[in-house]
């Protein structure tokens, strides 16, 4: 368990037992706003109120066309790429400055069925089928 949910749980319970907030703060060496908040928290969201919430953390620097402009790439051009080439690629044509690791792995992600949940790349797998059938 978290520290910090630990902390909030015993900032309840002490609270419970008839603490005030400021005592209570003078414990934990806090701000008297972050025991009210936790008490707050509680009364408002119960057990599920102890848990932080998720950080919002950087945005994308890529967008869900680009990574498809670079699946049409692949598809359509006769020419094989290596994971390199993709992101000079993609930064020169749509200016979108990622790593070579960092466009592996989101791309790993989407054409992984265990780790996204559905088919990778259909139209690939589509255009061998036929290939197949016709060989």
């Amino acid at each position: 368990m978290p520290d910090r949910t630990r902390n909030r749980a015993q900032m309840l319970k002490l609270n419970a037992q008839g603490l005030n907030v400021a005592e209570i703060a003078r414990r934990f060496d806090g701000h008297e706003q972050t025991v009210r908040a936790t008490i707050q928290r509680w009364s408002n969201k119960g057990l599920v109120g102890l848990w932080s919430d998720r950080g919002r953390g950087a945005k994308p620097k890529w967008k869900n066309e680009d990574l498809e402009d670079i699946e049409a790439c692949l598809i359509e051009e006769e020419r094989t790429y290596n994971i390199v080439q993709l992101a000079r690629k993609l930064q020169q044509e749509r200016a979108v400055n990622l790593s070579s690791d960092r466009l592996r792995r989101i791309l790993k992600k989407r054409c992984d069925p265990a780790l996204c949940g559905a088919v990778p790349y259909p139209k690939v797998y589509h255009l061998r089928s036929l290939s197949l059938r016709t060989a």
